[in-house]
């Protein structure tokens, strides 16, 4: 069985355009396979615990995850390569609440090589739409190449739906990097999900929760924060749309 590791990460978002907005926080991540890795006494899978991952929070649409039964059927589905080892990178369940803006499914071939990134991105609305990543060649991703996807799904009221993702990912041994650099006709947001990369302990837990004792509760709490300063400072608001026909887009 292979272990579960931890990202002590950080995250920055900074809004680009007319209006100035800028804030970062830590945030905890796991980076585990989900059918094969095993974590101490204070994690489980589809288990109630102190942390947990559930295969139904992740992998289709939000409440109905199937995990990576879900991923493999999407690769194929798309003509892709990746099914020989696929990671799980998100936020775990904490005293049985989550919630993820952005998990990742890292996708590698045979010889270990990132091939596919599936972005699962989720709004506070109970919304989520997923973006494939990868090359066009279908070589495998390093940390130097960009790779771009519509933006096609509601995030924010104060961020239009039209525009563009560019993805980076530099994923390591020892450290996980991540950037997002979203941008439209008048401005966009740039974020990023950065930290070293440990085994999960249960000493670890313990302190995790410590520093932020409310999970993901916190999560939602810095969000909702955040957009009361935008509407404080009289960015427009804009209406949830229907979400997009597809689950899935590149």
């Amino acid at each position: 069985m292979k272990t579960v590791d931890l990202i002590r990460g950080e995250t920055f978002h900074g809004r680009k355009g007319a209006v100035a907005n800028a804030f970062r926080y830590t945030v905890d991540y796991l980076l585990l396979d989900p059918d094969q890795s095993i974590g101490p006494k204070l994690f489980s899978r589809n288990r109630a615990n102190l942390t947990a991952i559930h295969d139904i929070d992740f992998g289709g649409p939000k409440g109905q995850g199937r995990g990576t039964a879900w991923v493999r059927q999407v690769l194929a589905d798309h003509g892709l390569p990746g099914t020989e080892k696929i990671l799980l990178l998100g936020q775990p369940r904490v005293l049985g609440h989550v919630f993820n803006p952005v998990s990742f499914w890292l996708c590698h071939d045979a010889a270990g090589a990132l091939r596919v990134v599936i972005a699962e991105v989720s709004n506070t609305y109970g919304d989520r739409h997923s973006y494939l990543c990868h090359r066009d060649d279908l070589a495998p991703i390093v940390r130097t190449d960009t790779i771009t996807a519509t933006k096609l799904f509601y995030v924010s009221p104060f961020q239009p739906v039209e525009g563009r993702y560019a993805f980076r990912f530099d994923l390591r041994e020892d450290r996980i990097g991540i950037w997002i650099d979203y941008s439209t006709e008048t401005g966009g947001l740039f974020t990023n999900l950065i930290g070293p990369r440990v085994p999960l302990t249960n000493l670890g837990i313990v302190r995790a929760c410590l520093r932020r004792p409310f999970g993901s509760r916190r999560v939602l709490a810095l969000i909702h924060w955040q957009a009361l300063k935008l509407a404080l400072k009289g960015v427009t608001f804009r209406n949830r749309p229907e979400p997009p026909a597809q689950d899935v887009s590149r």
